[in-house]
């Protein structure tokens, strides 16, 4: 007998929610749709189904099923107890990041046993308030994180405090005068927490290192990199294992070498780089065929792996790039001295050696230990200036900004660079061809200007002037590319059947389907349109269409930073998924050493496979992926930090002035504001937003006022004017100038 299909008008949702927790428990482990639901409940008039999907939206609120994906549902059987990585807010809204990839769960202040940000921890699930979020309370702290912190000593006559600008903390740290370490008020600090007791307001610290006084260049720098938790000195028997290394090179390693120190060889870098990793050279073979070497550094041969300086070099995991200085990933008679390519001294290197014909078209390649002989070291604008001379240059490139054409550092005397124009031209001709097929190939063309500061020898920023790649730049990029990429074909292109080698690859994941449809919708607001269907290449085409189509416009710099989040961040794994922004199915880091660990790690593992090894364990080198990912990060983020500090203290000697800008971020909070000219960004607070009530509109990225309706949108020109300017936060306030 059929069973009788239930109307909407005899079924009360008490009996429906009972009908649907047994469903669910009737089948534990099964995921089920809308659609599944219903059939299985029998529930056919319109009116129970809605009932049904309120049923279900409680039940996802009091965390009974989960959702995964859209209007797929499961029986959520959570643990009552959970091991996780607690991360501390200075709101007090506190998380825990449960192990197994879990939903972050909410932990009030008054349950979380002061534990810091990044400890390990148990907690509790708390019984759920009816329309709150699930809450738990932390139980246990299972591993202390080894976080320090940085701030500004305040001392008085018994007792200190760091005044911490860690936004994790909302309260200072209490520094008996016992851990003060000879401390003075206005002193940089960095202080360990040692203890947090029950039932007091403020952590117990003791100082770890005073960096110097608060606004000296020197200790602001250091204080930035002890922040991110990185080194801001070298370990004195590192350097020390650095100083016993043997810079000679044998007769006996020059024979287990291709000498190629007789090629022209040349170096281009920045004009104040001094880590030279890179080269090339060039000779032509026969008509419409040269050999062009790609000469890498080979750090590999003088730091041993697992020795003192590889152990450090791995714990850094790349160079760091302040505003004023480097933070080098070896040590310096290492990177500036021994392995740096410098002009007129022989160096053992790691080469990508190609047979390329006038369409950059590789007939044929080898990958070899070689000594080479630098004929020359130039920055990118002498090469530049040849190449513009010689009416060789993109059109672009002869209207655009960017560096004044400095000579080198200590390129006094050497040859003239018109000597090597011919070498330059034929070059620059290969690396357009290689850029064009690359773009045809599906490449994304991220070109941003970036932000540069002249700045005096205290450390203090002068002026501000804008970083553009041009085409000596794109010669070098689109060779370092090709190297990059061929060395990754080398190992993980295997026949059919056939299981690559262990390699560490450079990964860029395709872009979010959702953040695209996001990104679509945003810059139809400025009339551009995005096709968001179609293949990896197509939708890369749409995204050039549409970074073309802005290029020039006011909304060129917002629409840019939008793309860029839309894209996924690129890292290191050895497990080969391709470079989308890129276009290349296979592609690693082999090209820098000096200043990044991955490089070092392709370069042992190539030598190894040469000399017949077989392949490394692919646990141990994702795991040293993972390291070499984090660490970027950080070093990225401290970046950043320098460089918005140098912003706020150049933007503060002009307090009172005014600017144009471009709204260039839209929050709860406020406004975030460019400057065009010379691109600091300051922030307007949204009570400062005088004559209307603002609400926040976050579908449509701006600011609306009730009454008035005016909107204040991403991307938007306004008047600034210099209102604050906050160093010891790295905060600049603006205030908008009604025109």
């Amino acid at each position: 007998m059929a069973k009788k299909k239930i109307g909407g008008r005899g079924l009360k949702k008490r009996d429906l929610e009972q009908m649907v927790t047994g469903l669910f428990e009737e089948n534990p482990g099964q995921a089920l749709d809308l659609k599944e639901i219903f059939r299985r409940l029998h529930l056919a008039s319109h009116p129970t189904k809605m009932v049904c999907m309120d049923v279900l939206e409680s039940l996802l609120m009091d965390d009974y099923i989960k959702e995964n994906p859209r209007n797929v549902y499961t029986l959520n059987a959570p643990s009552q107890v959970m091991e996780g990585i607690f991360h501390r807010k200075a709101n007090g809204k506190n998380t825990i990041e449960p192990d197994g990839g879990e939903e972050p769960v909410l932990v009030a202040e008054r349950n979380s046993m002061h534990a810091m940000d990044g400890d390990r921890v148990r907690v509790t699930m708390l019984a759920r308030r009816k329309n709150h979020v699930r809450e738990a309370a932390v139980t246990e702290i299972l591993k202390r994180a080894d976080k320090q912190f940085v701030g500004t000593l305040q001392v008085n006559k018994d007792y200190a405090y760091l005044l911490t600008e860690d936004r994790t903390l909302a309260n200072d740290i209490f520094i008996p005068k016992a851990n003060l370490k000879k401390g003075h008020s206005g002193d940089k600090a960095v202080v360990k927490i040692v203890e947090w007791p029950e039932g007091a307001k403020n952590p117990i610290g003791k100082v770890v290192d005073i960096l110097g006084r608060t606004g000296e260049n020197n200790a602001e720098m250091h204080a930035i990199l002890a922040e991110f938790g990185l080194p801001y000195v070298y370990p004195k028997q590192v350097e020390q294992a650095a100083d016993h290394i043997d810079p000679g090179i044998t007769r006996q390693e020059i024979s287990r070498r291709e000498d190629m120190r007789e090629v022209t060889t040349f170096t281009i870098d920045p004009r104040d780089a001094k880590d030279f990793d890179d080269a090339l050279s060039i000779r032509q073979l026969k008509t419409n065929l040269w050999e062009v070497g790609v000469h890498i550094a080979d750090v590999s041969h003088y730091v041993a792996e697992g020795s003192i300086i590889d152990r450090e070099a791995l714990k850094r995991g790349t160079s760091v790039y302040l505003v004023d200085r480097t933070i080098p990933m070896l040590p310096e008679r290492l990177c500036n001295y021994i392995c740096s390519l410098r002009p007129d001294e022989e160096k053992l290197t790691y080469s990508v050696i190609f047979h390329l014909n006038a369409k950059a078209e590789v007939k044929d390649w080898h990958l070899a230990h070689t000594v080479i002989r630098s004929d020359r070291r130039f920055t990118y604008e002498e090469v530049q200036a040849v190449l513009e001379a010689h009416h060789e240059a993109s059109p672009e490139d002869y209207d655009s900004p960017g560096d004044r054409p400095l000579p080198a550092e200590g390129s006094e005397g050497a040859r003239p660079a018109e000597d090597f124009a011919q070498e330059f031209i034929i070059l620059n001709r290969m690396a357009k061809e290689l850029r064009r097929r690359r773009f045809a190939a599906g490449a994304v063309d991220f070109d941003r200007q970036e932000v540069r500061f002249e700045i005096d020898e205290t450390g203090h920023p002068e002026s501000v002037y804008f970083k553009v790649a041009k085409d000596a730049n794109k010669l070098i990029e689109e060779f370092m590319l090709l190297a990059n990429r061929t060395v990754a074909e080398s190992i993980g292109r295997v026949p059919r059947g056939q299981k690559a080698k262990v390699l560490p690859y450079r990964i860029h994941d395709n872009p979010d389907p959702q953040k695209l449809l996001n990104l679509s919708a945003f810059v139809s607001k400025f009339g551009h349109k995005l096709k968001t269907t179609g293949n990896r290449t197509e939708i890369s085409r749409n995204l050039n269409r549409l970074l073309a189509d802005v290029h020039g416009r006011r909304e060129q710099n917002v629409v840019e930073m939008v793309t860029l989040r839309a894209m996924m961040k690129a890292r290191y794994s050895t497990h080969n998924i391709g470079h989308y922004g890129l276009a290349f199915d296979y592609y690693t880091h082999f090209t820098s050493p000096i200043r990044r660990y991955p490089d070092l790690m392709v370069h042992r593992l190539l030598t190894r496979y040469a000399e017949g090894g077989r392949s490394a364990n692919q646990d141990k080198y994702e795991a040293l992926c993972d390291q070499c990912s984090d660490m970027e990060q950080v070093a990225q983020q401290a970046e950043r930090a320098s460089i918005k500090y140098k912003q706020v203290e150049f933007m503060s000697e002009r307090l009172g002035q005014t600017f144009q800008g471009t709204i260039s971020g839209v929050t709860e909070f406020g406004l975030y504001v460019e400057v065009d000219e010379n691109k600091c960004e300051g922030f307007v607070p949204l009570r400062d937003l005088v004559g209307d009530y603002y609400v926040f509109d976050e579908k449509n990225y701006c600011l609306r006022g009730r009454r008035s309706h005016h909107a204040y949108n991403l991307g938007d020109p306004v008047r600034v004017q210099v209102a604050r300017a906050d160093l010891f936060r790295k905060q600049l306030d603006f205030k908008l100038v009604r025109e």
